[in-house]
């Protein structure tokens, strides 16, 4: 067995295979080259930490749970002139999970919400954050399962350490007391530690109805809008095929330094 091969069998006992990928070719060059031994060992070491970096990449994505490949730039701002493409690439340089800031999108269904809202995870988890979509009643129904094995609190704690956790479509959802109070202790372990995204078609002042109980819902409306970014799109659907109404200039609602709101309204129709 040459030196090659004791270093190969070496490097995958070790299970250093992006130094093992890269090994005959490195060696090759630093015969023609003459290169230094620690130049070699650098080169070895640099191609090792990229194929670390790129297994935890796939990783993250892949426990992410992403049910589509979106991303903020193939999101079609120039199709929804409800939204504010500025405000939107500011979010991707991600200072609201260094904030545990939430983002609340609200809109009616096709406008966009879950398009971006998926973006903005996928662009943490190419920042190194851990983070998770779920659908609102698949998490619920979710927290709902793990009562019966008495495994809530087990689920909750890992639920909580995501950033962020992306909730999608929390709308007109048939809901138990127990779900209710799950879900509100989630929330609640999540207060003011790390970032949650929330896609709804529901105003906040109808939350009422879907929760069932105004002292929960007042505190988990207390809780979810202290730190949290607003953003309403009254724009047309891109599901449509009809061609979008001509683009206006979104405005930003003024917000207090805890509360950014993004009010972007349509132009009314005329005649």
């Amino acid at each position: 067995m040459t030196t090659r091969d004791q270093l190969h069998a070496l490097l995958k006992q070790l299970r250093l295979n992006g130094m093992a990928a890269a090994l005959d070719a490195e060696l090759d060059r630093a015969e023609r080259e003459a290169t230094a031994g620690p130049e070699l060992i650098y080169r070895l070491l640099s191609e090792q930490a990229a194929y670390q970096r790129q297994r935890s990449l796939a990783h993250r994505l892949q426990e992410a749970h992403l049910p589509w490949q979106w991303t903020l730039e193939s999101f079609p701002f120039e199709r929804q002139p409800g939204v504010n493409k500025s405000q939107i690439l500011s979010l991707a340089g991600l200072d609201f999970l260094r904030r545990a800031e939430n983002i609340l999108l609200i809109g009616e269904p096709g406008t966009g919400k879950t398009g971006i809202a998926l973006g903005l995870l996928r662009q943490a988890c190419l920042n190194g954050y851990n983070g998770r979509f779920y659908n609102a009643q698949v998490l619920l129904d979710e927290l709902y399962a793990s009562l019966a094995d008495r495994s809530t609190t087990k689920l909750i704690t890992r639920l909580s350490r995501f950033r962020p956790l992306l909730i999608d479509e929390l709308g007109y959802l048939s809901l138990k007391p127990e779900q209710i109070n799950a879900f509100f202790r989630l929330m609640d372990q999540r207060y003011n530690r790390v970032s949650t995204i929330i896609t709804t078609n529901l105003e906040t002042s109808t939350w009422y109805e879907l929760f069932q109980k105004k002292p929960l819902v007042d505190a988990l409306l207390d809780r979810l809008q202290h730190h949290c970014i607003t953003i309403r799109i009254n724009g047309p659907s891109l599901r449509s095929s009809a061609p979008p109404p001509p683009a206006t200039s979104p405005k930003t609602a003024s917000a207090q330094p805890s509360d950014q709101q993004v009010a972007i309204k349509k132009k009314p129709k005329r005649g």
